[in-house]
Formats: C-alpha cells, structure tokens, sequence
C-alpha cells in the first residue's frame, strides 16, 4: 500500500484525507467480515469460533507491521484487539444462526 502522508494546508485537507481513509477502512472492513462469515460457515464446530492462539498471532503480526510504518505497536493493537473480540462474537452470532 502506497502512503498518503503529506502536509496539509488547513484542516479542511486534514479531515478530508481522514474521510477518505475512512470510507476505505470501511470497504476493508467489510471485506474482512466476509471472511468472518465465510469462517462461521465452514468452521463444523461452536468450539472452534475463538482461537486464542490465532488472536494471538493476529496481534503479533500488527505490532510487527505498526512498528514497520514507526506508529505505536501497542495503539495499534489496541485497536486490533477491539476489532477481533468484536468479530469473534459476530462469528458466534453467525454460527449460532446457521445451525439453529
């Protein structure tokens, strides 16, 4: 991914960068819950939803690609962490509706 760090002239820039950036976390985001369904979908089990060692991993891999980028490694998965609990229980939510 190409950075998009540049200097702004007012705050009108600012935060139209931000909103830019926004709508695409946001396309990102629903593509990873695609994957989240696509796992509630194949996974045969309710036990196999949470996978700490996976969460684990997952967070590993974002403090390792934040330091990469020189932002703060534990901000940053900070944020992963929300975003996985929430996906998890999403992915419950969606087991627990296919095989009711």
């Amino acid at each position: 991914m190409t950075s998009r760090r540049k200097t702004c002239a007012d705050m009108a820039e600012v935060r139209a960068s931000i909103d830019a950036i926004d709508r695409e976390l946001v396309a990102i985001l629903a593509d990873r819950l695609h994957f989240i369904a696509e796992a509630a979908r194949i996974k045969p089990s309710r036990d196999q939803v949470r996978d700490d060692e996976r969460v684990e991993d997952v967070l590993a891999k974002v403090r390792a690609a934040a330091a990469e980028e020189g932002i703060d490694p534990e901000l940053i998965a900070g944020v992963f962490r929300e975003l996985v609990e929430r996906s998890i229980a999403h992915e419950f939510a969606l087991f627990d509706q296919r095989n009711r």
